[in-house]
């Protein structure tokens, strides 16, 4: 069991760029950083979906344009990434490979080697792991494709030679917060779960400064 770090507690300054900002568990990392007195910089596509990231400073471009994201990334400590795609059954999804493969190089261009990625539980050897709604319906009907996506992002991660955390949350909510997760790499017996945004977001923050999960993918769940 992890215990959480206090969202509230202010820490020294950290310039964390943040990708899927706008997205319900980037909202909560955005607004948690800034609560640690970190300094956040959203890349986002649309300002106008970003109007209550208050407090961040915004760079508008595309997530998958190198250009864009050197221009994000330029003077940072670390980046997060919480990209995600919605459900696509039919159309074949490229979007998370492609933006974190650019996201490397502007990193690399950029000396910037801190990097935590949200994925999912179901990508690489977590799979088969959510339960039998999860794994049996939900999974092979709506999320093969974007799965297939996240295994390919995670790929490009492990290589890319950063210092990096894979974060694979189980089933996100929007309940209040717990103050304490499970983290686990060792999945045996375990078969679903559910955990918050808010808990998700606390969890990703306290790994750009611990290397307890360096180079690991911990699954996260409540």
């Amino acid at each position: 069991m992890n215990t959480l770090t206090d969202n509230s507690a202010k820490t020294s300054s950290t310039k964390i760029l943040v990708l899927g900002g706008t997205g319900g568990t980037g909202r909560q990392i955005v607004k948690q950083a800034l609560a640690r007195g970190h300094q956040v910089t959203a890349l986002v596509r649309s300002p106008e979906k970003a109007g209550d990231l208050n407090g961040a400073r915004l760079v508008v471009g595309d997530v998958s344009d190198e250009k864009a994201l050197r221009e994000a990334v330029t003077g940072q400590d670390a980046v997060v990434s919480a990209l995600g795609t919605p459900a696509s059954p039919f159309r074949e999804v490229t979007l998370l490979s492609i933006a974190t493969r650019a996201l490397v190089q502007a990193m690399k261009a950029e000396h910037v080697s801190r990097l935590v990625a949200i994925t999912g539980m179901g990508a690489g050897d977590s799979r088969g792991h959510g339960g039998f709604l999860f794994d049996r319906v939900i999974f092979p009907l709506l999320l093969k494709k974007v799965y297939a996506d996240k295994d390919r992002q995670e790929a490009i991660v492990r290589d890319s030679g950063l210092d990096w955390v894979l974060v694979r949350p189980s089933v996100l909510n929007d309940k209040p917060g717990r103050g304490e997760v499970q983290a686990l790499t060792d999945l045996s017996g375990f078969h679903g779960g559910s955990i918050s945004r808010q808990d998700v977001a606390t969890f990703v923050l306290d790994q750009l400064r611990s290397d307890a999960w360096l180079n690991r993918a911990p699954l996260i769940t409540w």
